[in-house]
């Protein structure tokens, strides 16, 4: 756990600290070692082997407030003995119960019918801070309790320092397949009022995937780039992650053909607009983890390029199998972790962060990219059943949290919620989040 411990401590003080202040602080309940340290977290006893993984180690409601902060673990309590300021505000074990994602691990039952953890079941959506990065608010508070011991420490730039917009390829087109195209027609023999699907059914299946309505990456990546040129390519990437296996459940229908011309031009496409193509572990991959190495090297052959990046299909990641399993395939960077129903920080962090395995409670060589927004969970009468002006009041929320705590924002739209002719107010909302980051 030391390795662990230490870890935490620098991401809570900030990505520009330094080793000498890091070693100021301690986290132990011998008195006989409190002399070592200018300050002291005190362990609230949640890693003892007779609490840690049990269920009655989940917080119990309501939580109590350390300056306006929701404290999962400890008191907020400060008292001093000797020269040592001791902290009961176990943020330590707090951190570690976000980050590591230590509730899906010990309520493993609590899940969708796709395997998914429940937003509105987890801790932080219970108690009203899935808005907050909470991990920041609790770094943000220990600088201040250094500044008060009189260590200089400084505190983060407020400005997002990084942009993903990222876009997952479920369904590259919609009239490509015969069988879809087909569906079409069928519709608009049956029925006048879809006659104009038809022909455009049938125009995109002979003339090409230009003409379909699903294929609206043009104008995504368009916009996309328009942020890019804004705010510069340093801070702004663009991802497309791309499907390259299947099973047989509906939720992963069509499979992706990786050899047909549509996909190759598609990918050769991605390359000429400099934008990066991770892998989108299929839902069976959810199901058998050992099927992402197979997946990311399929991915691989067709893209001519090294794949780093990933995210599950359906945001089906059920740690620490599936975690584990991208790390043995070679993929470094995972962005999966956010709520299918809940909009906000599931990691309590806006910044990216090392994952922590709570089965093993070791520190592995997986970066967690936490994503803020998906566009389905704002508008789906299941998730949020948000309309436009409320979605777009909470990105703005969500974005300046981001913002404050000089965090990293991760957005995912799908090319399938902003066709041209669409009632849905995804087209638009995409649109004016863009608008909306350019002054950041």
């Amino acid at each position: 756990m030391n390795e662990i411990i230490e870890y935490i401590i620098k991401f809570l003080l900030g990505d520009d600290v330094s080793d000498d202040i890091v070693q100021k602080i301690g986290y132990t309940d011998k008195e006989e070692e409190f002399g070592r340290y200018k300050l002291v977290i005190y362990p609230s006893g949640f890693f003892k082997s007779e609490i840690y993984g049990n269920i009655h180690s989940i917080p119990s409601l309501p939580l109590k407030i350390w300056d306006d902060a929701p404290l999962l673990y400890g008191e907020p309590k400060l008292e001093q003995v000797g020269n040592t300021r001791i902290l009961h505000a176990d943020i330590i074990a707090s951190t570690y119960f976000l980050i590591s994602r230590y509730e899906e691990m010990v309520r493993r039952g609590c899940r969708d019918v796709h395997g998914r953890f429940y937003g509105k079941e987890s801790l932080s959506y219970k108690a009203g801070f899935i808005d907050r990065p909470l991990v920041e608010e609790y770094g943000k508070l220990l600088r201040q309790q250094l500044r008060e011991l009189e260590i200089e420490i400084p505190e983060p730039e407020k400005k997002i320092k990084k942009i993903f917009l990222t876009h997952d390829v479920d369904q590259l087109a919609h009239y490509r397949r015969f069988r879809g195209m087909m569906g079409a027609v069928t519709r608009g023999i049956k029925s006048p009022k879809k006659r104009a699907e038809a022909r455009r059914a049938i125009k995109t299946f002979f003339k090409g995937i230009r003409f379909d309505p699903w294929y609206t990456f043009p104008w995504l990546f368009k916009i996309d780039q328009s942020l890019t040129e804004a705010l510069g390519e340093e801070r702004c990437k663009t991802v497309v992650f791309i499907k390259a296996g299947g099973g047989h459940k509906k939720e992963d229908k069509p499979n992706s053909n990786l050899a047909h011309p549509d996909y190759k031009n598609f990918i050769r496409y991605c390359k000429r607009k400099n934008i990066i193509v991770g892998l989108h572990a299929s839902y069976e991959a959810g199901r058998h983890p050992n099927l992402i190495a197979e997946e990311k090297k399929k991915l691989e052959h067709v893209a001519k390029t090294k794949i780093t990046y990933n995210r599950h299909h359906f945001l089906r990641s059920r740690e620490p199998e599936d975690m584990e399993a991208l790390i043995q395939a070679g993929l470094t960077d995972d962005f999966t972790l956010a709520y299918a129903d809940m909009a906000g920080f599931r990691l309590g962090t806006c910044r990216p962060v090392q994952w922590i395995n709570p089965a093993t409670q070791q520190l592995r060589p997986l970066i967690l990219h936490p994503f803020t927004i998906m566009d389905s969970t704002l508008s789906d009468k299941r998730y949020m059943n948000m309309n436009a002006f409320d979605a777009y009041e909470y990105c703005v929320q969500l974005i300046n949290n981001v913002e404050n705590y000089g965090g990293e924002f991760v957005i995912l739209w799908h090319n399938t919620m902003v066709e041209k002719k669409s009632p849905s107010y995804h087209r638009k909302l995409y649109k004016d989040i863009l608008e909306f980051l350019k002054t950041k």
